[in-house]
């Protein structure tokens, strides 16, 4: 056999056997560098956008899986865990179920599941000026306004009796417009203290009402004196209250009074005579005399 042949033969088996030596060695490390298989898990997620105030029924959810080192904190994995529960807060499509975003089984609809523990929801029948021209809409903070006439007040007083509420609902609209337009409602719900919700009440009945809007940014609150009708025409504030006084009664003078006058009248007397005949005497009237006062 030809040496040359036995040459060429013998490098091409050598560096077929480098060949696969790398290329086992590459094969290994990428099958050592592959990542084991991630063990999953079930999560409950919303199959349609869920709106607040509503419950959670067993058409309206999915199933999905996920690692279980992504598994959400408060994430559901039962269907039986979620559905008949109260939406507090709006979940969107695919998004998973949490529990911070459902109320108790059984704690109501509507409304009342929103409402946090010590809290009171308080409505407002109100019309577009008091509405902000219908801007006033869920999730917004507003302040309350009162204009009235206090007891034993002379004018009319504009104060501020709350500020930074929470606008809980719109009629029946209890999440804002998702176009951001107005809506025309005749009552607004207001998210108050059981005391601010005395305020209110007795505000609505003693006074008329004005919505603020304010900036959601915006948690400062400020004191403010009030407004007197009075300012309104360059008068100044008269804000103590003005107690009307009596005009004091007038002293009785003793006055001696005069007897009356009786007019003088003259005095007469008959002039007399008398005149004998014989045994006969008579007395006969010859005139009348004047006396004058004094006269003896």
């Amino acid at each position: 056999m030809d040496r040359r042949f036995l040459t060429v033969l013998a490098m091409s088996i050598v560096l077929a056997l480098v060949v696969s030596a790398v290329f086992y060695q590459m094969s290994a490390g990428a099958a050592r560098s592959r990542p084991k298989q991630a063990e999953l898990r079930d999560l409950i997620a919303a199959a349609q956008p869920l709106p607040v105030g509503s419950t959670v029924k067993r058409a309206e959810l999915k199933v999905i899986r996920v690692p279980v080192d992504l598994f959400p904190r408060g994430g559901f994995s039962k269907v039986e865990e979620v559905i008949d529960r109260p939406i507090v807060s709006n979940i969107l499509l695919d998004e998973p179920i949490l529990e911070g975003r459902l109320a108790a089984r059984g704690s109501g609809l509507g409304l009342a599941p929103i409402i946090p523990s010590g809290m009171r929801a308080v409505s407002l029948r109100v019309n577009d000026v008091v509405g902000v021209a219908g801007f006033v809409l869920p999730g917004m903070r507003v302040d309350v306004l009162v204009t009235g006439r206090p007891p034993e007040y002379k004018g009319t007083i504009t104060t501020t009796v709350l500020q930074n509420i929470l606008v809980l609902s719109a009629g029946q609209t209890l999440q804002p417009e998702s176009r951001g337009q107005a809506i025309n409602t005749p009552v607004v719900t207001l998210l108050v203290t059981p005391a601010q919700a005395e305020t209110l009440t007795l505000a609505g009945n003693e006074g008329r009402i004005q919505l603020v809007l304010r900036n959601g940014n915006d948690q400062l609150t400020q004191t403010t004196p009030g407004r007197d009708i009075t300012e309104l025409y360059g008068a100044r504030s008269n804000i103590k209250p003005v107690v009307e006084k009596k005009p004091p009664v007038p002293k009785l003078q003793t006055v001696s009074l005069a007897p009356p006058l009786t007019p003088s009248l003259p005095l007469t007397v008959n002039e007399e005579i008398i005149v004998i005949r014989g045994n006969l005497k008579t007395v006969e009237v010859v005139g009348v005399k004047k006396l004058t006062e004094g006269t003896n």
